[in-house]
């Protein structure tokens, strides 16, 4: 099976409202996906007619190969789903809970407790696993819902906003963890607000604005995108208007282990695609510089070869690209016209 999921003309009206708009995609087989939108972009309801919970309007998806109109109950046993808001009953144990799911979804009883541990083992939760729901931390409820959604071995597993709330080391444990779910096999569709989560984990991503889906591709393809696209409308007012000076710069930020000499700071200023830079001396020094953004490329490698040739010693070199909220951001407040 090539894709994991492909829908077709998929549509959802709420009376008037139309809140998916003959919604095209794929998602390939074994990745992890992305899927990012505003609040009332539609994003929501796509997931729940993936998920079953309600019927498109017109069109239809397959869901690891089934029709989600004509073999729901195939698509159910096929999936698990961690929602935001953890769905666990408080007042029972993570065992029990677990066990509940299992139950739930007929899981033979002679490999269901093998298979509870195994799970719990793999996302360290074991420990607690006679704990009460509601004495459980943030993170301990959110491992014990990904327990239960991935007890019937699920093909697919849609995360929505797995680590909302979490603390930075609790967050990297299910990062990791996701990673490893998908490394043995499963497809991720991991819905989330946060950008440095989605580009850090996600092979492509979809947004979606007001009903319709407004990209599709790889993160870093849609930040070049971006940069392409920023240029390109520069350099038409730089033609327009005759300015010499641009008005997209590249911010170049290098650290440099030594002190460097006012005859190298003023060699990087007279460079004619340098128009601004600062510098701090210390122990460690700073340079701040901004570089033509149509030249940048070469223009780096310019300055740190003058920085090297005068016995600078660099440590870090940074620039600021596009990042993918900046595409988010773009894309979303632009709309569909």
């Amino acid at each position: 099976m090539k894709y994991a999921i492909e829908t077709k003309g998929l549509t959802k009206n709420y009376g008037k409202f139309l809140a998916v708009n003959s919604l095209d995609m794929k998602i390939k087989n074994k990745s992890i996906f992305g899927f990012l939108g505003p609040n009332g972009a539609g994003k929501t309801s796509t997931i729940k007619m993936l998920t079953c919970l309600i019927k498109p309007t017109i069109g239809t998806a397959k869901v690891s190969g089934y029709d989600i109109r004509k073999e729901p109950n195939q698509v159910r046993n096929k999936i698990g789903m961690v929602p935001q808001l953890v769905s666990l009953y408080k007042d029972l144990t993570a065992r029990e809970n677990v066990s509940l799911c299992a139950d739930y979804y007929g899981i033979d009883k002679n490999i269901k407790e093998d298979r509870i541990d195994e799970l719990m083992e793999l996302l360290d939760i074991k420990y607690a696993e006679n704990k009460l729901v509601k004495q459980m931390s943030g993170g301990q409820k959110q491992k014990v819902s990904v327990v239960a959604s991935l007890v019937h071995s699920p093909d697919i597993l849609f995360l929505d906003e797995p680590t909302i709330g979490l603390d930075p080391t609790t967050k990297t444990v299910l990062w990791e963890l996701i990673q490893e779910l998908n490394d043995d096999g499963h497809t991720i569709v991991l819905c989330s607000h946060d950008m440095y989560e989605v580009d850090k984990l996600c092979e492509n991503i979809g947004i979606m604005d007001k009903g319709h889906l407004v990209a599709f591709n790889t993160p870093q393809i849609l930040k070049d995108n971006l940069m392409k696209e920023k240029e390109n409308s520069i350099k038409s007012n730089i033609l327009n208007v005759g300015d010499d000076k641009p008005e997209l710069t590249v911010e170049l930020s290098i650290m440099v282990e030594n002190w460097l000499s006012d005859e190298t700071i003023e060699k990087i200023k007279n460079l004619s695609f340098v128009y601004d830079l600062k510098s701090s001396h210390d122990a460690k020094g700073r340079l701040t510089v901004d570089v033509d953004k149509f030249s940048h490329r070469e223009g780096i490698s310019e300055v740190i070869s003058i920085i090297l040739k005068d016995g600078g010693v660099i440590s870090s070199i940074s620039t600021t690209d596009p990042s993918l909220e900046d595409v988010f951001f773009d894309l979303t407040s632009k709309g569909v016209e």
